[in-house]
């Protein structure tokens, strides 16, 4: 499997340096990176909310060394909330962040962390907007949901995410699904052990339902990140079940996959929120795409060749 091979080397430097000056990196990496300055992006979410859809927006960026690097990441989130504001587009633009970019992995970088995304959060609902707090690998998910608990006591509408192939993950959802708060389910994108998750993938499928199933009938605002049709088909048949109408939940599809898909979900009447990367240090997320779709690297590699 081509998947975990990809995942090993989005942690290599020797990899990044042979990725980034390929020839056909560029063309790849803009169908999954909007841009890569705030000014760039901010035309593409005009765009995207003016065809019905909404957005969620993270920029790029989380292996950081150093505790300067981390205050940049946060100032780059509070430019964007600026930006957001001028537009006054509320809930429609909202952020998605990864602690590791905010220090989480330094020393001392749970407080650090926490102390970072604070005023991002406190900026976000001043202009009438959240932050979801993505999920990483599973050594940080405990500082992860504690700093979200935290957030919460004076943010209720702060997110998390969730991912199917943990085995924890069953147990989360039911916590946070009581809570009320906003959860992302996501499959999972990066290379775990299998003390820890599923390997297989119908066992992940089958993880995701379980999951999904918990979330539609507890107290909280479900949000679905998958392509997968089979399972957009399966969160509308347990939406039903569970008598949501269609603003209690959303789906959310990374930009660049499945673009019709996404205006016909929107169509129908569903919430359907574009995940919109951008930013200069682009390699960890675009080679976790390569990794979750074999028709991604066959596209990159294609392009390669042509550009050879």
């Amino acid at each position: 499997m081509l998947g975990p091979v990809i995942l090993a080397a989005s942690r290599s430097d020797k990899m990044r340096r042979f990725v980034s000056a390929a020839p056909g990196t560029k063309q790849v990496v803009a169908r999954f990176i909007a841009g890569e300055t705030v000014e760039q992006v901010i035309p593409i979410v005009k765009e995207t909310v003016a065809k019905g859809l909404e957005v969620t927006l993270d920029v790029v960026g989380e292996d950081i060394t150093t505790r300067d690097q981390a205050y940049a990441a946060r100032d780059a989130y509070m430019e964007l909330i600026e930006y957001l504001e001028d537009l006054g587009l509320g809930a429609k633009a909202e952020m998605s962040v990864k602690l590791s970019m905010f220090g989480q992995s330094l020393e001392g970088g749970h407080e650090l962390a926490l102390a970072n995304i604070r005023p991002v959060v406190e900026a976000a609902a001043s202009i009438g907007t959240t932050v979801t707090l993505d999920a990483e690998d599973h050594t940080t998910l405990d500082s992860m949901f504690a700093i979200h608990e935290d957030l919460r006591k004076d943010y209720p509408q702060t997110g998390c995410v969730i991912q199917a192939y943990l085995f924890r993950t069953e147990d989360d959802a039911r916590r946070l699904a009581a809570a009320g708060s906003r959860v992302r389910i996501v499959k999972g994108a990066y290379k775990e052990p299998a003390t820890v998750a599923y390997q297989d993938k119908a066992e992940i499928d089958k993880a995701y339902v379980r999951i999904l199933k918990i979330l539609m009938e507890g107290d909280g605002y479900p949000m679905i990140g998958s392509h997968d049709p089979r399972l957009i088909a399966v969160t509308q048949e347990l939406a039903r079940r569970a008598g949501r109408k269609l603003d209690e939940y959303e789906f959310q599809m990374l930009y660049g996959i499945r673009s019709d898909e996404h205006l016909r979900l929107a169509a129908e009447g569903h919430r359907m929120r574009v995940y919109t990367a951008y930013g200069t240090d682009w390699y960890g997320y675009f080679m976790r795409r390569l990794a979750e779709k074999p028709a991604n690297l066959l596209f990159f590699l294609r392009s390669m060749i042509t550009k050879g």
